[in-house]
């Protein structure tokens, strides 16, 4: 896969090759932290929990904030102000929250001790790896003021996408 060199994340952040097998997440910068996203844009997801086996099924509805083009929260330092209730994860917040990342999600799988996936943005240098891996849920997404919250269940998907 040919890239332009700015298109590395590690280059253009100036992060250490390979940081995330040397360090634990509670000893990550922000910048090394930031950039275990993949952009997939699965987080982004409303979800669905069964409350009886606390299995978390991921729809194919976004939060009124994403950006279905770019995969990307379109107000993200300031989120809170229209979603008060979006998650903020961090090495602190990682225990209980990790079970409804998606499965592919680098900060879930670092935090159970797998590796990165062979597409993640940090192992190929190239953001368009997750496309072409099939994760990314790039212009696939609807809206959550298009669908009735009650029909949700019609849209759920099976991971990994």
């Amino acid at each position: 896969m040919s890239r332009e060199p700015d298109d590395d994340p590690i280059e253009r952040a100036g992060l250490p090759r390979r940081f995330w097998e040397k360090k634990t997440l509670d000893q990550m910068t922000r910048p090394e932290w930031e950039a275990l996203c993949d952009g997939c844009g699965k987080c982004c997801l409303n979800k669905l929990e069964d409350f009886d086996t606390g299995e978390v099924a991921l729809t194919r509805i976004a939060c009124r904030l994403f950006d279905d083009s770019t995969c990307r929260c379109s107000q993200y330092e300031i989120r809170h102000q229209f979603v008060p209730d979006c998650i903020v994860l961090s090495p602190e917040t990682i225990k209980e929250h990790a079970y409804w990342l998606p499965q592919t999600c680098a900060y879930r799988l670092l935090h159970t001790g797998r590796p990165l996936p062979y597409w993640h943005p940090l192992i190929t240098g190239t953001a368009a790896s997750v496309q072409a891996a099939g994760v990314s849920l790039q212009n696939a997404t609807i809206p959550e003021y298009d669908v009735d919250e009650d029909d949700w269940e019609d849209f759920i998907i099976e991971e990994p996408v």
